[in-house]
């Protein structure tokens, strides 16, 4: 990359406040939308938490987390530099500490060569995954966009192993995807030693369908799972509903 060409590179981000004078760095490429709050919000993280996110594009997921009571530590993980450029361009923006959340440059299939990494110690993998198969529906001409919505570079299977090896005993995995693809993500859970132990379906308003599914999975955990009441986003007339409001507004809740 020429520097000119660096530079219209930079020109072209955005700083997105999401409350507490946290910021988060999105371009073209790399941006955000109601999923990330929505996972977040349904990972419970805690404040003892070691975290590490598969996939943090723009790190909207890490960058969440610090707004009230951050886990322990983070490690935002992604396979393009552009997306690692603008989760430290949020963080300094945000004057966030560096050793709250570490992010890096990898492969997740590959990641077993990083060093330092504290495996099997982690409490939570959270994930927001490409949700088409890669060679199904429209794909993008943008590669970075084309990566993040189909499996370009990893599966859903292959999440669920990377996982497998960082999570202590009772340590959580969350994901979100699209209701035709539930089965897909249960049977690659349980393949890596993740039992389904949560899950919630996410509809636009209350007669809908469900657009989006959340479902948490425990490593070693005894098979029992969880329905939790359906996540509406709006009322009849439009509006965002309480449960919806909360997700964007800066709400006290107990992480313990």
């Amino acid at each position: 990359m020429t520097e000119l060409t660096e530079i219209k590179w930079k020109q072209e981000w955005k700083q997105e406040p999401i409350g507490n004078q946290i910021f988060v760095c999105v371009s073209q490429e790399h941006r955000f939308g109601t999923d990330a709050f929505l996972l977040t919000d349904f990972s419970r993280y805690k404040q003892k938490d070691l975290v590490c996110e598969f996939g943090t594009g723009c790190g909207i997921i890490a960058l969440l987390m610090q707004k009230q009571k951050p886990p322990a530590k983070i490690y935002a993980l992604d396979i393009q530099q552009q997306a690692i450029d603008q989760l430290r361009t949020g963080m300094k923006v945000s004057q966030i500490a560096p050793e709250k959340i570490i992010p890096v440059c990898t492969d997740l299939k590959n990641f077993q060569n990083w060093e330092h990494i504290p495996y099997g110690q982690f409490n939570l993998v959270i994930c927001n995954p490409p949700y088409q198969p890669c060679g199904s529906g429209y794909e993008s001409d943008l590669e970075a966009q084309r990566i993040a919505r189909h499996g370009v570079y990893c599966t859903i299977q292959d999440i669920c192993n990377s996982a497998s090896r960082l999570l202590n005993t009772g340590g959580r995995l969350c994901l979100c995807g699209r209701p035709e693809r539930l089965p897909d993500y249960i049977c690659s859970m349980r393949d890596a030693s993740i039992e389904p132990k949560r899950l919630q379906f996410v509809s636009r308003n209350a007669g809908d369908l469900p657009w989006l599914f959340l479902i948490e999975g425990k490593k070693q955990a005894k098979k029992f799972l969880q329905m939790e009441k359906p996540f509406i986003m709006y009322h009849p007339d439009g509006s965002l509903t309480a449960q919806a409001q909360a997700l964007y507004q800066n709400q006290e809740r107990e992480i313990l």
